[in-house]
């Protein structure tokens, strides 16, 4: 393995995580970062002190200046993006006639038109170069919807549309578009639920726990290594069996 892996919203949590597993698989990493500077600084220098190569790169990805500049960084200091993994994102948790019109321009503008952004400006070098791997991040409640998670499952769900449909657009320039749908991930997204409701969201769970982000990391990494290379335009469940 190697090459070049750009991770949006890298600091912590899942992004994280697969910053610190594709630097133990020998790739370059740049850590997109926005609100989490010290913690992104804290992740490079933990791969660099581990023998990685990474640096942060700044950037809100809903805006497309900010996009612009963060890539042209990544590529002056690394080259060619040979993964792009869209991982930034928000949730929120209400009930649907209490969500906004802004609650919902603030998660699509999050999960959605970020990805968008970072996609757009990625994808003419992979093309030009005709090779490179997109994986963009979703989640369980994108495939069978959240009960008080309305904007956030149909934002998830956004993202697995628009993975297929790119997937088939630019499989001829030998891009590969897929995703991740992860279930429950013990994240700081789990830490509005208290012990019980943790218990009872863990027995629903086939291999009963909740999934760790290195299981998340480690899904990305095999569908960016060429043991994925005949796979484009799916979405990988990384749940432990959990469906609704």
């Amino acid at each position: 393995m190697g090459g070049t892996v750009l991770v949006t919203g890298a600091a912590k949590g899942i992004g994280g995580a697969i910053a610190r597993v594709f630097a133990e698989n020998g790739y370059s990493v740049a850590i997109n970062y926005f609100k989490s500077e010290a913690d992104a600084k804290n992740l490079v220098e933990y791969i660099t002190k581990n023998g990685g190569v990474c640096s942060a790169f700044y950037a809100d990805i809903t805006k497309i200046d900010d996009v612009n500049f963060m890539v042209e960084g990544v590529k002056k200091n690394f080259g060619f993006v040979d993964v792009l993994i869209n991982n930034a994102a928000v949730a929120q948790q209400k009930l649907f006639l209490d969500t906004s019109l802004e609650d919902w321009q603030h998660v699509f503008d999050a999960n959605v038109f970020g990805m968008f952004n970072v996609c757009k400006k990625i994808l003419p070098d992979m093309i030009k170069h005709k090779n490179g791997k997109i994986i963009n991040i979703s989640s369980i409640w994108g495939e069978v919807g959240a009960c008080c998670e309305s904007v956030y499952s149909a934002s998830k769900a956004a993202v697995i549309g628009f993975s297929k449909a790119l997937a088939k657009e630019v499989s001829l320039s030998g891009i590969n578009v897929n995703c991740i749908a992860p279930g429950v991930i013990k994240t700081d997204m789990l830490n509005n639920l208290n012990e019980a409701e943790l218990e009872v969201l863990k027995d629903k769970i086939p291999l009963n726990r909740f999934g760790r982000a290195e299981d998340v990391a480690k899904a990305a990494l095999f569908l960016a290594s060429n043991c994925a290379c005949y796979i484009t335009g799916e979405v990988l469940n990384v749940g432990g069996g959990f469906y609704l």
